[in-house]
């Protein structure tokens, strides 16, 4: 199972962290390792004193495909889900001001949260879909697919120019402005729509 997160897709995210608006999708990946077990907590990691939390819609690929066309890219998921990209964003900036890989700012063991999946069927459109992730039952992230500047169908398209797509894999979408520290003690909770897909524990 392969992780591929896209990043600065909500125009919103990248004002908040004064990034540069890129032409096309940034990809970076998470391992297998990365995947928080399901009932477990989030352990902050000893080498970062600002992991942040980024609340994202997933998509699971349901078949392989390589150079999927956008018009043909529906064909390639059944279900949307919910997750974070737990990011160490003193770890990342570091790295950035260096030129270097993300990769341990962001794909650190535990760093990506995988709620549970819904049937693509129950959406009216899958280009406005709302979500949300709350902390101690404040909402502090919110967001719609419909401002996404690359959409579900247009991701797995340009993804799949670059990595074959296999069953399984699982594609993090981007995430809308609010990203925050998280702290222990904090009870991360994540909805789309009215249902609640994930609950995560901050030790």
């Amino acid at each position: 199972m392969k992780i591929i997160c896209i990043g600065r897709n909500y125009a919103s995210h990248i004002a908040e962290l004064q990034n540069e608006r890129p032409d096309e999708p940034v990809i970076f990946l998470k391992p297998d390792t990365a995947v928080l077990p399901k009932q477990f907590p989030f352990v902050i990691p000893e080498f970062s004193q600002d992991v942040h939390h980024e609340v994202e819609l997933l998509v699971k690929i349901n078949k392989v495909g390589k150079y999927i066309d956008a018009k043909f890219a529906h064909k390639y998921y059944d279900e949307i889900g919910l997750g974070i990209d737990f990011t160490a964003r003193d770890v990342q900036q570091r790295l950035k001001e260096k030129g270097l890989p993300w990769e341990k700012a962001k794909a650190f063991d535990g760093s990506a949260v995988i709620g549970d999946f819904l049937s693509k069927k129950i959406f009216s459109s899958h280009e406005s879909i709302t979500f949300e992730l709350t902390n101690n039952g404040k909402t502090v992230q919110k967001g719609d697919s419909a401002s996404m500047l690359w959409k579900i169908d247009e991701i797995i398209s340009y993804v799949s120019q670059y990595f074959t797509l296999r069953t399984g894999d699982i594609i993090f979408t981007g995430t809308p402005e609010g990203v925050a520290k998280v702290s222990t003690g904090d009870v991360l909770e994540g909805f789309i729509e009215d249902k609640k897909l994930f609950r995560i524990q901050i030790k």
